[in-house]
């Protein structure tokens, strides 16, 4: 159990459950994480919890938008806005997520992809927070491509990479094999293709050297990756 946090700092107490709840989200999905199992998991009484969070679809809403919106703007929004080029932003966002599910060694999808394929039909608020925080990074992808001076419809060829990014995380998952994450950087490669930046293409991963490559889900592009790289 996680050790007792002081009653009379209620910032702290309020951050160890969002965390808490955040990866309990990530780890086993909203549904199925229980608010004993967010007691258990805080080291905090009910009654500190429901202080802070009254019900548990408030806890969902505040995991959404003040833990994985963060992560959303670290992985995947801010690197392309800082980069050189959408294009390389975006081929370097993926080398570096691939990277660390191959270190980590388990892929356990992206904490807003998660958060949304699971709720967004059961809750209209919750698919409100989600759709917006989609609209977002879409919205950052085409302010990076008009400043590109990247030829077509910049607002659909951003709803078409997040597409992307967002599909290859949700195949990494499934099949805990990050090999969708190179095929999806390469084809978004050839897609904004730009001659000062020929040398941004990944490699895939060779299918013999895959062959037999399993990895287990664990909780955490959340925990450590949440503030890592925080859409594994």
């Amino acid at each position: 159990m996680a050790g007792r946090i002081r009653s009379n700092d209620p910032e702290g107490v309020r951050r160890r459950i969002l965390d808490t709840a955040f990866e309990a989200f990530q780890a086993g999905g909203y549904h199925a994480t229980s608010v004993q199992d967010l007691l258990r998991l805080s080291g905090l009484s009910g009654g500190a919890l429901h202080h802070h969070f009254p019900t548990k679809k408030a806890l969902g809403l505040a995991v959404l938008r003040e833990r994985v919106a963060p992560a959303v703007e670290m992985t995947w929004i801010a690197p392309v806005r800082e980069a050189a080029s959408a294009r390389e932003g975006i081929v370097q966002v993926l080398a570096a997520i691939r990277s660390e599910l191959d270190r980590r060694g388990a892929v356990r999808g992206c904490p807003l992809g998660n958060m949304a394929s699971e709720l967004a039909l059961a809750d209209p608020d919750f698919r409100t927070v989600a759709a917006h925080l989609f609209a977002a990074w879409r919205s950052a992808i085409a302010a990076k491509l008009r400043e590109d001076d990247a030829p077509g419809d910049a607002e659909a060829l951003a709803s078409t990479i997040v597409a992307a990014c967002s599909g290859a995380m949700a195949q990494a998952k499934a099949a805990q094999d990050s090999a969708a994450l190179a095929a999806c950087a390469n084809t978004l490669a050839q897609l904004l293709t730009s001659p000062r930046h020929d040398s941004t293409m990944i490699e895939p991963v060779p299918a013999q050297s895959r062959k037999g490559r399993r990895v287990s889900v664990s909780s955490d592009l959340a925990g450590p990756v949440q503030t890592e790289l925080a859409l594994e």
